[in-house]
């Protein structure tokens, strides 16, 4: 299982954003520049601006070579550095949530794999049920990339059930 070691609190509050994590999931396959970033997500370049230095600063992203637009001006394109799989953050918030909910309604219904169960597992097999699981996500996190495969995200949740007792 990787090693994840907890987040410092200015990575804590750079994660605990949903625009940010879909910035960091928009920079994940190729550099992107604020302009790219900001029309993917339908939103002013300028509002956009100080979420990507935010990711830059705390080594979320990081700046690429710098390039030349259509019409003369400086580019930058920034890439997603993978470090957000390498935190814990202290205290989960609901960017995460929040994330997922505003990708997942971009998505065509059609094409949505969805699951939900409930469990009852004893301490013992909750931990035996973890480490499985993040074993599994980390085998696949750390496949070389296939450039010509279909983008695809995951979004995973294990929580109490409020409706049970």
């Amino acid at each position: 299982m990787t090693e994840r070691r907890p987040a410092t609190d200015e990575e804590a509050k750079a994660l605990a954003s949903s625009l940010r994590l879909r910035i960091l999931r928009i920079c994940l396959d190729q550099g992107r520049t604020n302009k790219e970033i900001a029309d993917a997500l339908g939103r002013d370049p300028a509002s956009v601006l100080h979420h990507t230095r935010t990711l830059v600063r705390t080594g979320f992203l990081e700046a690429q070579e710098e390039r030349r637009g259509a019409r003369g001006a400086r580019e930058i394109p920034y890439r997603a550095t993978r470090k957000s799989w390498q935190v814990n953050a202290p205290v989960p918030t609901r960017s995460m949530l929040d994330a997922f909910t505003e990708e997942v309604a971009l998505a065509p219904v059609a094409e949505l794999e969805t699951s939900r169960m409930g469990l009852r597992l004893s301490p013992v097999d909750l931990d035996e049920f973890r480490t499985r699981l993040y074993d599994l996500l980390d085998e696949f996190a750390t496949r070389p990339e296939d450039p010509a495969a279909a983008p695809l995200s995951l979004f995973i949740a294990l929580h109490p059930d409020p409706n049970r007792h």
